[in-house]
């Protein structure tokens, strides 16, 4: 018996040593559970959460509708309209489930799973066939191995509409924003980019404001692959953006622009700008530049064709810059118009070198030598003024500084500071060399004298509103300073200025049944460094009604080959311009009290382009045409989309031409898959 114990203790022995290395086993399996579980559902409880959302969730992206861009009267000038993109995602279009003619499932036998079938094919043949895209380019596009391409791009509805109508396994189709624009003022609006993000211009400036808030939809999921809209997930409707009114005015926009076309094609210059401003508060009415871009076509945008030049250049203004000589030289030497001055016959050697008249005057009044536009008379004033009263004026004129028009790129121009200035700066300055401006700084100079010595900053925006009606922001006219006196204004305004129109260099700036003020400038610009083969820029500055100024306006032309003195360039254009805007507009014939003689022969284009309406829903294609003045007779319904027109996009009509459309209805859901 004691041998038998003694044989039994090891066997004990040994299985409570396995029974402890089971309960260890048991005990860190039990542990290493606990711990996976704590991991899952404490630790990294939002990362399972968000695998398993993906399974059965799908957030979609509500794109929020851009803001609109209104003109001083509340015309469209920019604004979103719908088209349709298509997607497709090549792994799911290869291997599409295979249903039987009775739409049941097709099982493999073997596996037990649905038979699938390559659908690059016909997918490929259906989108060349509507889009016009070389089969074989999308037939590569769907070998990809993964990843998601696109089938066609912001795709007008009314063409999109079969497409849209076919159902195939990984191709899907979103509703995007497309921007549309009045094609005016297309430096000053710039355009958005394919996200629908402002890239230029206003556009790109007021992205924040005009491009509102995103929406989101999160949808499930069940087990049949059906989705509807989570029932406990907060949806979030998008913001519409903001709306923003300018100062311009469209149909005055619209003449000017015209009127800057026609001068460089007479003339063959390289470009040439304009602006029209209310004198008494800064208000932009107009601001052109030549050449131009289509701004619904994106493919002539150059940046040369791009650039505001009536802001971002600037250049010598030659003899338009005589105004501050004529202020300086009535507040400070008590010039009259009367006074008897020495013009030096032409010629007037100084510091070995030589300034010129165009003319050889003698002895002659102060108003004439503004007249005929005297540089040698100019540059003596100036110099009688003397550099630091010289320079006090150049700058309270708004001179050597940006004007706060609130655009981006606005150029500050270049006066010397007073330290720097050499012998010759104050005489060369008096005639208008030495210095550097852009035209709306001199427009600004002018709209002061015109508005009795009041300097007012000048402005393109005036409100902003929000998606409930409420504004925003609001741009109220600024007086900057008091630059001269208001009898100065009154005076230099009407001995000088309505002088050169009347009776001096720019009599071709006249406009019948208006007194105009104003003044020519023919400055050589440097080329290569040197005057030797001197680049011509062509200006002329003014506005009207002498007796009670409202506007002003500014032509500039440069390089003009033909011929470039501005009273043959510039102030022809400011007469063609002055005489149209106030024909076509209803505010200023108001404002002037005025109905001008040759009415019937000087009103606004009498013809148009017609736009492309093709796609448009047949609301926003009515309101189109209503803007270019156009009718609409269509069949169908407007809450559908234009499927045909009877004028082709492009083509000139004239005016209260009725285009003729037919309006198909068009799925409005967003397709989800």
């Amino acid at each position: 018996m004691s041998e038998a114990q003694n044989t039994n203790r090891p066997n004990e022995h040994e299985f409570g040593w396995r029974l402890g290395v089971v309960v260890l086993i048991y005990s860190a399996f039990i542990a290493a559970i606990i711990g996976m579980l704590l991991s899952i559902q404490v630790i990294n409880v939002n990362k399972y959460r968000k695998k398993a959302a993906r399974q059965y969730e799908r957030v979609v992206t509500e794109t929020a509708q851009r803001g609109v861009i209104l003109d001083r009267h509340s015309r469209m000038l920019a604004e979103s309209i719908e088209s349709v993109s298509f997607y497709a995602n090549p792994a799911i279009v290869r291997k599409s489930p295979l249903f039987d003619a009775k739409g049941k499932a097709v099982i493999d036998r073997k596996t037990g799973r649905q038979k699938t079938f390559d659908n690059s094919a016909k997918v490929a043949t259906l989108f060349s066939r509507h889009l016009g895209v070389n089969r074989l380019v999308i037939v590569s596009a769907l070998r990809k191995p993964k990843g998601v391409i696109v089938l066609g791009r912001k795709i007008p509805v009314a063409r999109a509409l079969p497409l849209m109508q076919e159902k195939y396994p990984g191709v899907w189709f979103d509703k995007e924003q497309q921007r549309y624009y009045l094609n005016v003022a297309a430096q000053v609006i710039g355009f958005t980019d394919s996200k629908n993000e402002g890239s230029s211009g206003l556009e790109l400036q007021l992205n924040k404001a005009l491009k509102g808030r995103d929406g989101t939809r999160i949808f499930q999921r069940s087990a049949t692959g059906v989705r509807y809209p989570a029932p406990d997930a907060t949806q979030l409707d998008p913001i519409k953006g903001n709306t923003v009114q300018l100062t311009l005015d469209a149909d005055v926009q619209s003449i000017v622009e015209d009127e800057l076309t026609k001068a460089v094609e007479r003339f063959n210059a390289d470009a040439a700008a304009s602006i029209v401003m209310d004198v008494r508060t800064g208000e932009i009415i107009a601001m052109a530049n030549n050449p131009v871009f289509d701004l619904n076509q994106r493919g002539t945008w150059t940046p040369e064709r791009s650039r505001n030049r009536a802001v971002t250049d600037s250049y010598e203004p030659g003899s338009t810059f005589k105004l501050v000589m004529a202020a300086a030289g009535t507040e400070v030497l008590k010039r009259k118009a009367s006074d008897i001055v020495f013009a030096n016959n032409g010629a007037m050697p100084i510091y070995n070198l030589c300034i010129r008249d165009h003319e050889s005057y003698g002895n002659i009044t102060f108003r004439e030598a503004i007249m005929y536009s005297s540089n040698i008379v100019a540059a003596k004033t100036a110099m009688a003024v003397g550099s630091e009263k010289f320079n006090a004026y150049t700058r309270n004129f708004g001179f050597g500084v940006k004007t706060g028009v609130g655009l981006t790129g606005e150029s500050p121009g270049r006066v010397r500071p007073l330290a720097r200035w050499d012998k010759t700066t104050l005489p060369w300055m008096g005639y208008g060399y030495q210095v550097m401006t852009t035209p709306l700084q001199i427009l600004q100079a002018y709209a002061a004298v015109a508005n009795g010595g009041a300097l007012m900053r000048p402005f393109i925006i005036k409100k902003v509103i929000d998606a409930d009606g409420k504004v925003v922001s609001e741009t109220v006219p600024e007086k900057v300073r008091q630059v001269i006196t208001p009898e100065t204004a009154k005076y230099i305004g009407r001995e000088y200025f309505k002088a050169v129109v009347d009776s001096g260099t720019a009599k071709s700036a006249s406009v019948p049944g208006i007194t105009v003020a104003g003044k020519t400038g023919t400055a050589r610009r440097a080329a290569g460094g040197s005057y030797a083969n001197p680049v011509y820029v062509s200006s002329f500055v003014g506005y009207f009604p002498v007796e009670s100024p409202l506007y002003a306006i500014i032509v500039l032309v440069e390089n003009p080959r033909t011929a470039y003195y501005a009273a043959t360039v510039a102030a022809p254009v400011f007469s063609s311009v002055a005489s149209r805007m106030i024909a076509c507009s209803e505010e200023m014939q108001k404002n002037l009290a005025f109905r001008s003689p040759q009415q019937s022969i000087i009103e606004s284009p009498k013809a148009v382009a017609v736009p492309q309406l093709v796609g448009l829903r047949g609301r926003d294609a009515r309101r189109m045409l209503k803007w270019l003045k156009l009718e609409m007779e269509y069949s169908g319904d407007l809450d559908g989309v234009v499927a045909t027109q009877s004028v082709l996009p492009g083509k000139m009509v004239e005016l209260e031409r009725t285009i003729r459309v037919s309006i198909s209805q068009a799925r409005s859901n967003r397709k989800i898959l």
